[in-house]
């Protein structure tokens, strides 16, 4: 059965927020040090600030007109090296060096890797991200390899094709729209809930549900100890006793979608992504992959949180 037409479920706003201090000036306690009828004593002329006292990586960023230093762990993982925690690993081997010199800590602060190498081999700088949308089809890991020799989504990939990691994961069972990234920095903050990217799905699920027991997944819940955060979810069509229900979450914790469902009573049969922030699977065909363009590509990263990565 193809999945319905998408209708857009419709949407709910932020719930109100925390309590708000009472309105008003509070008072304060007397302080035996006031003047007169509760005059504060006339202050001291405010002296020089203090000079700053930056990390000397920011000093020599400044004095040299070079961008804001970043940790050396970020710049690879910008760089296409491998991921933050392989890099840790790597600095840890002592594989990862500066100028000859070993790199003892993953948060090194540099400006550039101007002299970094990695294995002896100097390590150029990154170009500009790539993104790609890429179809899954089902019955593919995402991952690079596969102990037990299962198919992985590498398998499938046209050759040619830069080094590429996937924005979150799809499991085994689930196709819909994967994102695929040449920068490793790009793709912990589009991963990050912080963050705030919204990952559409739509699930066809055997069993019976109200659209009250979806609405309440508005806010969260907790299954066996975990807790989920909030949760659009919008029935759209019934057969029998199928249905094709929407869901959209920011979180994208392992096997989310499939967890809470069950926790509802129902058997997902099928689970598709549609869409993962402003970039939706549309009519691409099963295991098609398309570049998104650079310019589409600068104008959604502006629209980021700035969230540190």
């Amino acid at each position: 059965m193809e999945p319905p037409k998408k209708s857009g479920p419709p949407r709910r706003g932020a719930g109100a927020g925390g309590p708000k201090r009472p309105a008003g000036p509070g008072r304060r306690p007397a302080n035996p040090t006031d003047g007169p009828r509760g005059k504060a004593p006339a202050r001291k002329p405010a002296g020089p600030a203090r000079p700053a006292n930056p990390h000397p990586a920011r000093a020599a960023a400044a004095s040299s007109g070079k961008g804001e230093p970043q940790r050396i762990a970020k710049l690879l993982a910008r760089a296409g090296v491998a991921s933050r925690r392989e890099i840790e690993r790597m600095i840890a081997e002592g594989r990862i060096a500066q100028d000859g010199v070993p790199i003892e800590t993953p948060a090194t602060l540099l400006a550039s890797l101007h002299g970094v190498t990695v294995d002896g081999v100097a390590v150029a700088a990154p170009p500009p991200a790539r993104l790609f949308l890429f179809h899954k089809p089902t019955g593919c890991l995402t991952t690079e390899r596969d102990p037990a020799g299962r198919p992985t989504i590498y398998d499938r990939l046209p050759t040619g094709l830069p080094r590429l990691m996937p924005i979150g994961r799809l499991d085994m069972n689930t196709e819909g729209l994967l994102l695929l990234t040449t920068d490793g920095g790009f793709k912990r903050q589009m991963e990050l809930p912080a963050t705030g990217v919204p990952r559409t799905y739509r699930a066809r699920a055997f069993g019976d549900v109200s659209q009250q027991q979806l609405e309440d997944l508005f806010d969260g819940l907790e299954i066996d100890g975990i807790r989920y955060g909030q949760i659009e979810a919008n029935l759209e069509r019934r057969t029998g006793r199928n249905q094709w229900i929407e869901m959209s979450l920011t979180e994208g914790k392992n096997r989310e979608v499939r967890r809470v469902l069950e926790h509802l009573g129902l058997k997902v049969n099928r689970l598709i992504r549609t869409a993962y922030g402003p970039f939706t699977l549309g009519e691409m065909p099963v295991g098609a992959i398309e570049e998104v363009r650079q310019h589409d590509l600068i104008l959604f990263r502006k629209t980021l949180k700035d969230v540190d990565a």
